[in-house]
């Protein structure tokens, strides 16, 4: 596995644009709350640790991943420079797995296409639990936190 024994969510603060006047929207799925808060949590201490004013980040939740592109899409009607999406789906025995995966990751890439706002995947789509938690706080770090910079990074391409 590439990421294995590696943090990938460590970043240097010098490269990363100040972000001290820009606006964003996160959209939090309620499902796997355990997962979610952690990834949360992750993208809420980047922004800030990158100058972000806690004024200036939105949250709303929504029942599930694949509510995520809903939200989303109101979310950029707000005064918002970005959005992140936030959700986990973890493999069961059914295709519902699939369904999911492929329509929210489908429906976030539709409203970049379509939107001139960018809107960041931050959806774990693991295989099980044990996965996610890695990925949400754990060895493998925090994709919320990748999720925040790559939000910063896209805000500061768009103004460009």
């Amino acid at each position: 596995m590439a990421t294995e024994n590696k943090n990938l969510s460590q970043y240097d603060k010098t490269t990363i644009p100040n972000a001290k006047n820009f606006r964003f929207g996160i959209v939090v799925s309620e499902w796997n709350p355990n997962i979610t808060e952690g990834l949360y949590n992750g993208a809420v201490t980047a922004l800030l640790d990158c100058g972000v004013n806690v004024n200036d980040i939105l949250r709303w939740n929504v029942p599930g991943s694949f509510e995520l592109i809903y939200g989303c899409k109101k979310m950029l009607s707000q005064p918002v420079d970005a959005v992140i999406a936030i959700g986990s789906v973890i493999q069961g025995e059914t295709k519902h797995f699939d369904f999911v995966c492929e329509g929210v990751s489908q429906g976030i890439k539709d409203l970049n296409v379509i939107q001139d706002k960018p809107v960041i995947f931050c959806v774990l789509t693991d295989n099980n639990l044990q996965q996610a938690i890695e990925r949400s706080g754990g060895k493998h770090g925090n994709k919320g936190t990748e999720a925040a910079i790559a939000a910063i990074k896209m805000v500061d391409f768009s103004k460009k």
